[in-house]
């Protein structure tokens, strides 16, 4: 059976949809059939892997309000054992149309739950915010990955996001679990990123991925291609970092 994986941080501008697409894609290169599942309204998740929004007849709004069955929506990409469910702006409207729904927190859940055996890894991108959407995911998920960068009010953003696991793992999801802490955008030779890690390491050192992913002209630059680092840049810093990160992932989970 399949793992679901949250990539989560209520901070934006974290390299949250850049992990969870390139992740996803070095998932597939080694092999494990991989879903993305785009939960941001803004879908750079959907163009980051190619798909053209403008054709998309169906996209994870549908499918967590009912209007399509989750098989429906899912669209091949052209990339190794990577598929997607998009995610349009209409995505946006679902916060309020949830609210009319019984348990709302489990739409995403029960849609995943019929497809969880056709994929190794589901992996979802959650919008910057701790939304009705994140809640779906977080209560959807096996586990919870959380880009962020080496910075004072990333610390503080992660208490908080950890205050709301907490919250999920009591009302709904006991299970959930922190599979790992990515830090995104990292420049070793500045001595706040040294003092931020030292920090991590006192309270969350098991939960760190060892390899962290460098700040990259060559990552910011894919996306508009509609490719993950590692078809746009095969032998770049970027691909080989991700790499890293999807390898240690198949060990913890």
């Amino acid at each position: 059976m399949g793992k679901i994986l949250a990539f989560a941080n209520q901070k934006g501008g974290v390299g949250k949809t850049t992990s969870a697409v390139n992740v996803a894609a070095a998932l597939g290169k080694r092999g494990k059939n991989t879903l993305l599942v785009d939960l941001d309204p803004q879908g750079n998740t959907t163009s980051g892997v190619g798909i053209t929004k403008k054709g998309i007849q169906y996209s994870t709004y549908d499918v967590l309000i009912g209007n399509a069955n989750v098989k429906e929506a899912i669209l091949t990409t052209e990339y190794n054992k990577l598929s997607v469910i998009p995610a349009t702006m209409a995505l946006a409207g679902a916060e309020f149309e949830l609210g009319e729904i019984e348990h709302r927190e489990n739409c995403l859940k029960n849609a995943l739950n019929e497809v969880l055996d056709e994929y190794d890894y589901i992996i979802i991108d959650c919008p910057p915010s701790l939304s009705q959407l994140t809640v779906n995911a977080l209560t959807a998920a096996h586990g919870l990955i959380i880009p962020m960068q080496a910075e004072f009010y990333a610390l503080e953003g992660l208490s908080q996001l950890m205050l709301s696991v907490k919250r999920v793992r009591q009302l709904y999801n006991p299970q959930l679990e922190i599979t790992g802490i990515l830090l995104t955008m990292y420049n070793g030779r500045l001595i706040l990123s040294g003092q931020v890690v030292a920090e991590l390491k006192k309270y969350y050192a098991e939960k760190l991925f060892k390899t962290t992913i460098s700040r990259s002209v060559k990552l910011s630059e894919a996306p508009g291609f509609g490719k993950p680092i590692c078809y746009y840049d095969p032998f770049g810093k970027g691909t080989a970092e991700y790499a890293e990160v999807a390898k240690e992932l198949c060990l913890r989970i």
